[in-house]
């Protein structure tokens, strides 16, 4: 990680930047729009509980001023499940309307949603912590990585938490499920997401990872 690069507690005035460091890495890591073109029902479903509802267990990585990664997480499972399902309500019926005015690309990706993405998410604990965090590529790193992951998980610590789980995005040229291994997750299902396959050769996997918060893994690898 660049030495000018902080990593700090999620400020409410990094709404707008947390929305469009999302749509701009929502693609492997590249811009959703050649996936997905409204950027505002994307933004809203990946990012509005962890800014507007538990702000509290999100960090950013800040470098030059500018907000250029994140990590939202959130240790209160049941509130997270309640806002996912009145949000999923209220963009179904916002994508129902624009759907006309979507170009085919936008189109294949709600059919995708619609018909297949609920077979392709692998399995995950409905009980404990949870994360997951973007960053843009000049700002991808290891060191990075580690320190909005330390953050994260000193705050759940000093809540009492114990475990914690991510649902990673894997492919041959980007991070694997072998570097959170390093971390002391380990792998609890592993899935292909088909909707990738039309814009790329390689498959692409969605990884659920477990991590026990005492395990002193991650506090020994970044002591080194």
């Amino acid at each position: 990680m660049s030495t000018d690069a902080v990593i700090r507690p999620y400020l409410s005035s990094d709404r707008a930047a947390v929305r469009q460091l999302c749509c701009e890495t929502g693609y492997l890591g590249k811009a959703i729009d050649p996936v997905f073109q409204d950027r505002q029902l994307f933004a809203d479903y990946l990012t509005s509980f962890y800014t507007d509802w538990e702000p509290e267990s999100a960090f950013v990585l800040e470098q030059d001023g500018v907000v250029k990664g994140y990590l939202l997480g959130s240790r209160r499972p049941l509130l997270h499940q309640f806002h996912s399902l009145l949000t999923n309500i209220r963009l179904f019926v916002t994508g129902i309307f624009r759907y006309p005015r979507y170009n085919a690309e936008s189109k294949a990706f709600v059919r995708w949603i619609l018909l297949n993405a609920w077979r392709e998410v692998p399995a995950a604990p409905r009980s404990i912590p949870h994360f997951h965090f973007n960053m843009l590529p000049e700002a991808q790193g290891i060191a990075g990585t580690r320190e909005l992951l330390v953050n994260y998980f000193n705050h759940l610590r000093a809540h009492g938490e114990k475990q914690v789980f991510g649902q990673v995005v894997t492919f041959e040229d980007r991070r694997g499920a072998r570097v959170f291994e390093r971390y002391g997750f380990r792998v609890l299902e592993k899935k292909e997401i088909t909707k990738y396959r039309a814009h790329r050769r390689d498959p692409v996997y969605l990884c659920t990872v477990i991590k026990d918060l005492d395990d002193g893994k991650l506090t020994e690898y970044a002591a080194r």
